[in-house]
């Protein structure tokens, strides 16, 4: 099947997931939408990220892609039932990969760093309840972090600066692990990594989602096992302003166009 895998985030974060899956999946071709107009998604309302997430689903799948993956955590947990019931392709979710983070902690203590809208979502709080089983999670909305990342600012004393704010609460908990809960994140992992100090571990879900995909995609015949794959990548927003910063997170010049939708 020569269809393209669907990636849809609310702006460029997701390129952290596309990145994972061009490595494990190099001959798919990739069909990527930033709906970078309504970003971020984290400081919307739960209907009104909804509406967007139907609306980008709908239309990749009128492109003919053979599988869709959300690339935004805080678009699956407001939007991945419905776009399950809405749409005949395959859906992949993300969620912050908290279970792992459980397993792993020596201290009894998990921080998560995502936006507010995937921390207030039923589909997180469901998580929490199913799996923390008396682990502490330490909710850490980062408000604007993921504006930096659509920025382009990945590193420098500002970034570092910030990130000492966004990591505090962290600290004081005293946390050995910390979720990734936003995939805009996995772009300045490193900084989070030197606020919090080289003895926490970061977790994220990129690669378990890259391999979601690859099983998904065997499992209906549909995967591309020769050849060289492309890559498409469409905004909402203005492709001269997201060009730049989708160049520097993806290693190449890309091609970015307009989608109203």
């Amino acid at each position: 099947m020569t269809g393209p895998v669907g990636v849809f985030d609310s702006g460029v974060g997701g390129l952290s997931v596309a990145r994972e899956i061009r490595r494990g999946l190099p001959a798919e071709h990739l069909l990527y939408v930033a709906d970078t107009a309504y970003l971020p998604y984290g400081d919307r309302g739960e209907e009104e990220v909804r509406a967007r997430t139907l609306a980008i689903g709908g239309w990749i799948q009128s492109q003919g892609a053979k599988v869709l993956v959300v690339a935004c955590n805080t678009a699956s947990g407001a939007a991945l039932e419905a776009l399950r019931e809405r749409l005949a392709i395959p859906i992949i979710g993300l969620e912050p990969a908290l279970k792992p983070a459980i397993r792993e902690t020596k201290v009894g203590r998990v921080g998560v760093m995502a936006t507010q809208g995937t921390i207030r979502s039923a589909r997180f709080q469901r998580l929490v309840d199913n799996y923390a089983d008396g682990v502490q999670v330490v909710r850490d909305p980062c408000p604007g972090l993921a504006d930096l990342v659509e920025e382009g600012m990945l590193g420098g004393p500002e970034l570092e600066a910030r990130m000492e704010d966004y990591v505090a609460p962290l600290r004081e908990a005293g946390v050995d692990t910390v979720v990734l809960g936003c995939t805009h994140y996995v772009f300045v992992r490193d900084a989070i990594q030197r606020a919090m100090g080289p003895d926490v571990r970061l977790l994220d879900s990129s690669e378990a989602i890259a391999r979601r995909t690859r099983q998904i995609l065997a499992e209906s015949a549909a995967l591309e096992r020769a050849g060289t794959g492309s890559f498409r990548l469409l905004t909402t927003g203005d492709p001269a302003e997201v060009a730049p910063v989708v160049h520097r997170l993806w290693g190449e010049p890309v091609d970015v166009e307009r989608l109203d939708v």
